[in-house]
């Protein structure tokens, strides 16, 4: 009889991914299917029943070209704060509101005050796109009446898999206010925000088995019945378990349109500023804290939307005197620090583009590395083990010279992994929850591959050092960063 593979389904914002892989972590099948969006101004939607027929869909693609080998256990992530209202027959009362949906955001503040000294002891605060204001969005238009369940993106496609409703699991669960030290909902917050704790789910540990297969969906997406369905992860956790980054100390670093990052850490970290936040790890009683910058690649597309970025690149790295950068498009940051009103710069004006294309293309590299050392400082002080080693995921991986650029701004080894998607890191929950051993670490490390290391040159980082502190004392300067990241060796 064939090995088992490990599945791992990704619900995206554009499409949904499926895929196998064996226990050393070789590809064996894949499939993708799309999705597509509602957005107008603050709101953004998905049809909530999409999310299950594409998954099924990609599913009986990937069963299909398994040819009959067995799937050992299959997990499912999602967007983070992706919510909908159901039915107690699981069907669905509103649209899917996505993960960057905002029009509860008036109701954020009333969500932080009822609940503040909780979110103060999680270490975060509650922000505008999550899921507890969109809960009392609903609220304040009637639609939390008898019967009605809250699902988060994912439970659609594990209920419709197992044939039941089932619990959330914790990572999604945090951003509508689950407590993740307790780990129960919180009776008292919920009763000031007149919330009933009926319309909430239960909520498990990820890697928890919720069921097996139904007969139903076996039919419908060629998996065999029985095959354990588990509690998955946020995609951003997934990315995290994808990149192997699931030791104390260990940080993944995904650099697309915007910077992420996460990390594990043996105690929960606490920033009095909710900049940072953490997801509880699956194993081993850690913490798995980061943050999201509302800096990172966008710029490049931003300031150089034509441009032949490897001419470019080439170009930049001969350039001698790189201007001070902060590659913020639009307003407002969210990490390292909190400041709505904080805004991009370029040299001593705006950012904009100053005509001198391989300068400012250097300065943005430069200052999105500059701003990834400040997260790893501020990740620091809030309590987190970033001993290393990082591991860079994310488009922005395909520029060898801004990679080296950013080991050596960090001055700590990188590791390039060969297959950093989502999907990957749900196969790899699925085998760290039920394969051999039940050891995610053990699982990590025979499925996730690393396709090059980096090493930082001791002296580039030593001649980098300057140049950063004055870019930190600058944003202390305009009052978005506390004074005190702007002294000491950061």
């Amino acid at each position: 009889m064939s090995e088992p593979v490990w599945a791992g389904v990704d619900l995206g914002t554009q499409s949904v991914r499926a895929l196998a892989v064996d226990d050393e972590g070789r590809t064996v099948a894949a499939a993708t299917r799309p999705l597509h969006s509602r957005r107008s101004g603050p709101r953004h939607e998905q049809d909530p029943s999409h999310w299950w027929e594409r998954s099924a869909d990609a599913l009986a693609d990937l069963s299909a070209a398994l040819r009959g080998r067995p799937v050992g256990a299959l997990a499912v992530c999602a967007t983070s704060g992706t919510v909908v209202l159901t039915g107690r027959d699981g069907g669905h009362r509103t649209p899917g509101l996505m993960y960057d949906d905002t029009r509860a955001g008036p109701l954020a503040a009333e969500a932080q005050e009822a609940g503040v000294a909780l979110w103060s002891r999680l270490g975060y605060r509650m922000q505008p796109a999550w899921a507890l204001p969109k809960v009392l969005w609903w609220r304040e238009r009637g639609l939390l009446g008898a019967g009605v369940r809250l699902a988060h993106q994912p439970d659609v496609v594990t209920s419709a898999l197992v044939g039941h409703p089932v619990p959330s699991d914790a990572s999604h669960a945090l951003k509508t206010g689950y407590d993740l030290v307790a780990e129960r909902w919180p009776a008292d917050v919920l009763a000031r925000l007149r919330v009933d704790p009926a319309l909430l789910p239960e909520v498990v540990r990820p890697g928890s088995v919720l069921g097996g297969v139904s007969r139903a969906a076996a039919a419908r997406t060629g998996l065999p019945r029985g095959t354990p369905v588990l509690a998955g992860m946020t995609d951003g956790c997934a990315a995290q378990l994808a990149a192997g980054a699931v030791r104390v100390g260990e940080w993944n670093a995904v650099l697309g349109t915007t910077l992420t990052l996460k990390g594990v850490s043996a105690t929960l970290p606490r920033d009095p500023t909710g900049a940072v936040y953490s997801h509880r790890a699956p194993h081993d009683g850690l913490w798995l804290p980061g943050g999201a910058s509302s800096t990172g690649a966008g710029a490049v597309r931003a300031l150089f939307p034509d441009a032949d970025l490897d001419a470019l690149t080439g170009a930049a790295a001969r350039v001698d005197r790189v201007p001070p950068c902060y590659p913020l498009v639009g307003e407002g940051e969210r990490f390292p620090f909190v400041a709505p009103r904080a805004r991009g710069f370029l040299g001593n004006g705006p950012l904009a583009a100053s005509g001198d294309r391989a300068a400012d293309f250097a300065a943005v590299c430069t200052g999105v590395a500059h701003i990834e050392r400040l997260a790893f400082h501020v990740l620091a002080r809030a309590g987190a083990d970033v001993g290393g080693p990082v591991t860079f995921t994310g488009g922005a991986t395909r520029n060898a010279w801004w990679n080296q650029l950013r080991c050596d701004m960090l001055g700590v080894p990188v590791r390039l992994p060969a297959n950093p998607e989502p999907a990957l890191g749900m196969a790899v929950l699925a085998a760290g929850s039920l394969g051999p051993g039940t050891d995610l670490p053990a699982a990590a490390g025979r499925l996730v591959r690393v396709r090059r290391t980096l090493a930082p040159d001791a002296a580039r980082t030593a001649r980098l050092m300057p140049a950063y502190h004055a870019f930190v004392r600058r944003l202390a300067d305009a009052g978005w960063l506390d004074p005190r990241f702007a002294t000491g060796p950061g």
